[in-house]
This record gives C-alpha cells, sequence and structure tokens, in this order.
C-alpha cells in the first residue's frame, strides 16, 4: 500500500468520524429543545397543543433518550475502544489482503 492510498483512507476516516460527531450534537441540540417543550407542557402548563408537539409525552422522551445515549455510547466509546489505531491497522489489513488476493490472479 503506498502512502497516498494510506492519506486517502485517513482521510475517509476522518470525514466520517467528523460527520457521526456533527449529526450527534445536531441531534443533541434538537433533544434540548424537545426536553425544554416537554418541561414547559408538563411541569408549567405551557399550552403547546399543536399537532407535533402535542405528541412529546413522557414515553416520547424516554424513547428519545435512549436513543440519544445510545447515539453517544457508539460514537464515544467505540471512538475509545476501536479508535484511530485500531481502523488504522484494519484498513491496512484488508487492504494488504486485498493485495495478496490481487497478486494470486495475476
Amino acid at each position: 500500500m503506498n502512502n497516498q492510498d494510506n492519506q486517502k483512507a485517513l482521510e475517509q476516516l476522518a470525514r466520517e468520524r467528523i460527520n457521526r460527531t456533527k449529526k450527534f450534537y445536531n441531534h443533541l441540540l434538537v433533544y434540548a429543545i424537545g426536553v425544554a417543550i416537554y418541561v414547559s407542557k408538563t411541569y408549567f402548563g405551557a399550552p403547546l397543543n399543536f399537532l407535533p408537539i402535542k405528541y412529546i409525552n413522557e414515553f416520547v422522551m424516554w424513547f428519545w433518550t435512549f436513543c440519544l445515549v445510545v447515539q453517544g455510547v457508539r460514537l464515544f466509546f467505540t471512538e475509545k475502544v476501536f479508535g484511530y489505531n485500531w481502523e488504522q491497522k484494519r484498513v491496512n489489513k484488508i487492504m494488504e489482503k486485498e493485495k495478496s488476493a490481487n497478486q494470486k490472479w495475476e
């Protein structure tokens, strides 16, 4: 594997990681807005009963919290366990396997 292929693979991994982190923070922002709406409806009696907001209840908030936690664990925990070094080793291993498979047929 040459250095340019390695650089492209690293760049692709970095772009994917940045994209996942960006999506998580966007989801976290929307979740914070949802929590504010839920709290204002439930505890302060705000009359927010129009179409999409009237369906924000306790079940929806528990489910949404669970989904956000799962997304955060997948993003940050797997980043610690399966971080850059692990990904780099896997990419190198797969590329070496492909290279040896191509050499067998030549």
